[in-house]
């Protein structure tokens, strides 16, 4: 009966030993995958910020040249701008004279299509 009892004992020994093994194994295989998950996202995100940096200089050269187009296009339009008000000041006395000339001196006569019905 003691050889009996003792051999179970060994067994529980050896499975307690074998469970053990399996969860460190397991342990072993999770801090992996965490390694390996950490690492791809440093590759990815590496990735991402040379992609990134590459877009940004070819924007920039883009950009640059544009730059300075839209900066001459600005002051076109800002010549053009003070050309249309200095126009405008010099012909407003000349325009508004004009215009209340026109209102103001009413000349009352028919008009050509009008018929006289009889």
């Amino acid at each position: 009966m003691a050889s009996q009892s003792q051999g179970i004992q060994q067994l529980l020994q050896a499975e307690k030993r074998a469970a053990e093994k399996v969860a460190d194994a397991r342990k072993r295989k999770a801090r992996r995958l965490k390694q390996a998950k950490e690492e791809a996202q440093m590759e990815v995100d590496q990735y991402r910020r040379e992609r990134e940096q590459e877009f940004q200089s070819k924007q920039q050269a883009a950009m640059g040249s544009q730059g300075n187009l839209s900066a001459e296009v600005e002051q076109a339009t800002r010549r053009q701008v003070q050309g249309m008000q200095s126009s405008q000041q010099r012909n407003r006395e000349h325009v508004l004279a004009q215009l209340l000339g026109m209102v103001c001196d009413v000349r009352p006569q028919v008009h050509p299509n009008y018929r006289i019905a009889a």
